[in-house]
């Protein structure tokens, strides 16, 4: 499978969604202080095996985001490296390309990704490792006065030159624009800005020739702000969020994965599952959930490899689920 068209569809098929695996040492080491289980490579690379091993996870999981670290490494018994191993079960390997969100210049409070110096020969590493399609993230904050258009401007630019670069070089680009859900913002508010900002990346992309047919889009869902007093209910997310992509994103993509964004594992799954109870969208709608799918599996491992069957049964339930909720199948009396 080496057209970007058919590894795009592939990644978002019915069924199936992205296991967002690409977590940096920080924030992987943040993770783990939370089991109480050290940040070393060693660790980090049982961890990543007790996911990428579980049986099933074919059934239920189309692609994997891997971070630099992960793309090297080996399963737990260091036989098979990372990629061709998932690459063997049907699964298709990804990789995060961004340097991270960096305070934005003339800006004390919002945040523009960098990365794109020397990116097409990472690009082009990645290949050869293995990888058939990226990741890079732009984060837009709302708060008093932001996001500006300078900010959502500069980081919508950044993410077409990301995607121009990944498709030169035959991987598919997941353009991924996310609408931070922290603060006390409406639903109404997260509707505007999260359509400003889509209007915006799609001009880009045209601007620079990015092949739409060839791309997956992983944005913010239509959230109440975590702090609002009014939270919307799961079927005003669904319709609202629905709304927004019908008026900003071309039929002509093949599908939007979901990004989790720091709600729970069970409202992430309800939300996608209402959303594929709308009749009418011309797009796969699935999920690229980080710590939606696998919190529980990482709670359940707390650094034991006794403890591993028990972390793959948690990772799998989550994954079935949200499987289902690709379909509309989904029930929270399934939990």
């Amino acid at each position: 499978m080496n057209d970007i068209q058919d590894i795009a569809q592939a990644m978002v098929a019915k069924g199936k969604g992205i296991l967002a695996a690409d977590e940096s040492t920080p924030t992987c080491t943040k993770r783990f202080e939370s089991i109480n289980v050290e940040s070393t490579e060693e660790n980090r690379n049982a961890y990543r095996g007790m996911l990428f091993t579980a049986d099933g996870i074919e059934n239920h999981i189309s692609g994997v985001i891997l971070f630099d670290e992960t793309i090297r490494q080996s399963t737990i018994n260091g036989s098979i490296p990372f990629p061709e191993h998932l690459s063997t079960l049907g699964i298709i390997p990804g990789i995060k390309v961004d340097k991270g969100a960096k305070q934005l210049a003339n800006s004390d409070d919002e945040k523009i990704t960098e990365g794109l110096d020397g990116l097409r020969d990472r690009l082009k590493e990645y290949y050869e490792l293995g990888a058939r399609f990226a990741k890079w993230r732009a984060v837009i904050t709302i708060g008093e006065d932001i996001p500006t258009a300078y900010c959502i401007s500069a980081n919508t630019h950044a993410l077409a030159r990301y995607a121009a670069l990944c498709q030169e070089q035959g991987l598919v680009p997941i353009v991924e624009p996310e609408i931070l859900m922290n603060g006390d913002h409406t639903i109404e508010e997260s509707y505007q800005l999260t359509t400003e900002t889509l209007y915006t990346v799609f001009y880009e992309l045209a601007s620079q020739g990015v092949e739409l047919e060839g791309m997956v889009l992983k944005p913010n869902m239509v959230l109440s702000g975590y702090d609002c007093s009014e939270q919307a209910s799961v079927k005003d997310v669904a319709e609202m969020t629905v709304d927004c992509f019908f008026n900003t994103v071309p039929a002509a993509v093949p599908g939007i994965a979901f990004l989790s964004g720091g709600q729970s594992d069970e409202l992430a799954t309800a939300h996608l599952n209402a959303m594929n109870q709308i009749d009418g969208t011309p797009w796969n709608l699935t999920f690229s959930y980080g710590r939606a799918l696998q919190a529980p599996a990482l709670k359940a491992w707390s650094g034991k490899a006794e403890n591993i069957p028990t972390a793959q049964e948690a990772l799998m339930k989550r994954a079935i689920f949200n499987g289902l909720a690709t379909k509309g199948e989904y029930s929270s009396d399934m939990e």
